[in-house]
């Protein structure tokens, strides 16, 4: 019923200013009185005025609207980044805490900053690329922690300029799946590579892993799932993303158009 009402009020009016306008052309064709042609002519410009302004308000309400809903996605599929990684964590820290306390405190620390990072920042619409490379650090960090065994880990880092914005959490997955299906499943000689190229135009993003080929799934995961469908929505027709396996290593290169 409210709903009816709304309708009624807002397309009512309309229909009684076509109406009147109708009745002046109608006038004015029967020669009644000459005023009737100033006033249609008048009114009709006048209608026309509003008829114009009234379309581009509703224009502009459906943009806005598309704009909201697309952030409102972008900001549920970023709260949806690596839950899983901090609970191992701190499973991984309680026992570190009798063992080794000032590298466990040291290590919470890390964590700290990467959850006020993923709660705080991870909500932006852009943030720094220094930003997002220590929180990539703090991520390779405990990650080291976490092995008694040997790993190649190396991130190059090249930034041509300060301050270049990126989305936030992006990174994020390309380097967490290079651990989970690599260092994870591989007893020794596991690696992960990385390299980040920051430009005023361009970002380049690319990890190399081995991995065992029995190990890899058939089908891509949430997180690259959630990562196409993020880069769908905040760069459109501005990025590319691409990854290949081949005698068990496993690459991935994302491009960016800086923000």
């Amino acid at each position: 019923m409210k709903r009816n009402r709304s309708l009624i009020r807002r397309y009512g009016y309309w229909v009684f200013a076509v109406g009147a306008g109708i009745v002046l052309i109608y006038l004015e064709d029967e020669d009644i009185e000459p005023f009737f042609s100033i006033a249609a002519f008048l009114y009709w410009s006048l209608l026309l005025y509003w008829a114009a302004r009234w379309l581009f308000g509703q224009i502009k309400s459906t943009i806005k609207q598309k704009k909201e809903k697309t952030r409102i996605e972008l900001l549920h599929l970023q709260s949806q980044v690596n839950p899983h990684f901090f609970f191992n964590t701190l499973n991984n820290l309680y026992g570190l805490v009798e063992k080794d306390t000032k590298k466990a405190q040291q290590l919470i620390l890390k964590l700290s900053d990467m959850m006020r990072y993923g709660i705080y920042e991870g909500q932006k619409d852009q943030v720094t690329i220094e930003e997002e490379v220590e929180y990539l650090n703090n991520y390779i960090a405990l990650h080291n922690a976490r092995y008694r065994k040997k790993n190649e880990i190396r991130f190059n880092q090249h930034i041509q300029k300060e301050g270049i914005k990126v989305m936030p959490l992006l990174f994020i997955i390309l380097v967490e799946n290079a651990f989970k299906h690599g260092v994870e499943n591989l007893r020794e000689g596991a690696y992960v590579h990385i390299n980040l190229i920051a430009g005023e135009d361009e970002i380049s993003f690319a990890v190399e892993n081995n991995f065992d080929n029995g190990e890899l799934p058939e089908e891509p995961g949430i997180g690259l799932k959630n990562l196409k469908r993020r880069l769908e929505l905040a760069y459109p027709k501005s990025h590319s993303l691409t990854y290949t396996d081949t005698n068990d290593v496993y690459k991935a290169q994302l491009t960016l158009k800086s923000l």
